[in-house]
């Protein structure tokens, strides 16, 4: 490896570590802004091609559980050890990204490109005037096309997913099982970078108006089936599978997906038992379940 990549890569995990200071969970990146470790499942799961050529695979997906690296998002941590045991698996990494969704800070990323040809950041303004809320100063990171990445946090009992364009041409949004680049990576396009104006900012709060148009509308309801069925255990086995610092993240999803597709009432004690299986208290477990019920429109 060149010593230009070996510095890279000593940086990225400098800054990484930094990140992890601020309570942020992170991954090694490689110049391409992918994961930088394979999944070890790559050979594993059999796949087959679908219409368009799209690749399904027939087994579950394993978002860490089996103990071993290369799952992702699903690696990221803010421990100091195993951040460097990441990186030494990865010395090919020159960059790191930050998980969102994730405990204390519930990261929500406005990733504004500049790539279509659209001016995003009027559209934003746009969006902020029609809907009467302002963005608040925050952490800024520019991009190396001119780009930037806004920081805001969410509340922990809301899942807010991950959009291309939905909220504008141009606006993409990174929220839970999504990244963003760390301030300190370094691509093929060139260098990420903190704000100097902004680099000593928290995350500020995403505000209420804001955080209702990045969350997806309730589905109209359907006609309540007489068994929860293999979705309902899904959805429980999601659940049981939550590691420490994404058990009430997990099951916010679940409730949610429970409630929109009209099985919430039946699913709520086998969700609120997994929960409790993963360290959760019940009161915990059944706040979060009503928070998902009151989100998609349904009484707990």
């Amino acid at each position: 490896m060149a010593t230009t990549d070996r510095q890279a890569t000593t940086l990225a995990l400098a800054h990484a570590l930094s990140a992890a200071e601020r309570g942020l969970a992170v991954i090694p990146l490689s110049r391409t802004k992918l994961p930088a470790l394979r999944s070890p499942h790559r050979d594993d799961l059999l796949s087959t091609t679908g219409e368009a050529g799209a690749v399904t695979s027939t087994g579950p997906r394993c978002h860490g559980e089996c103990g071993r690296l290369g799952h992702g998002v699903y690696d990221a941590s803010s421990d100091p050890a195993r951040i460097r045991e990441l990186f030494a698996a990865a010395p090919w990494a020159t960059g790191y990204g930050i998980a969102c969704g994730l405990p204390p800070h519930h990261l929500i990323g406005i990733d504004l490109d500049t790539k279509s040809g659209t001016d995003s950041s009027s559209a934003l303004r746009e969006l902020a005037l029609r809907h009467l809320f302002t963005i608040p100063e925050t952490v800024v990171v520019l991009t190396p096309s001119g780009g930037r990445h806004l920081w805001l946090t969410g509340p922990p009992d809301v899942v807010v997913p991950n959009s291309a364009g939905r909220l504008a041409p141009g606006i993409d949004i990174r929220g839970a099982g999504g990244y963003l680049v760390g301030p300190g990576s370094r691509t093929d396009h060139g260098l990420y970078g903190a704000a100097p104006a902004t680099a000593h900012l928290a995350p500020a709060p995403c505000p209420p108006a804001l955080l209702r148009l990045l969350l997806p509308p309730p589905r109209t309801n359907h006609p309540t089936p007489t068994s929860t069925g293999q979705h309902g255990q899904g959805l429980v086995q999601f659940v049981l599978a939550a590691h420490e610092g994404q058990r009430n993240t997990r099951l916010f999803w679940a409730a949610c997906r429970a409630y929109e597709n009209d099985i919430g009432p039946a699913l709520v004690d086998p969700l609120v038992e997994a929960a409790l299986g993963t360290g959760l208290s019940e009161r915990e477990a059944r706040a979060t379940i009503a928070s998902a019920a009151r989100m998609t429109g349904r009484r707990p």
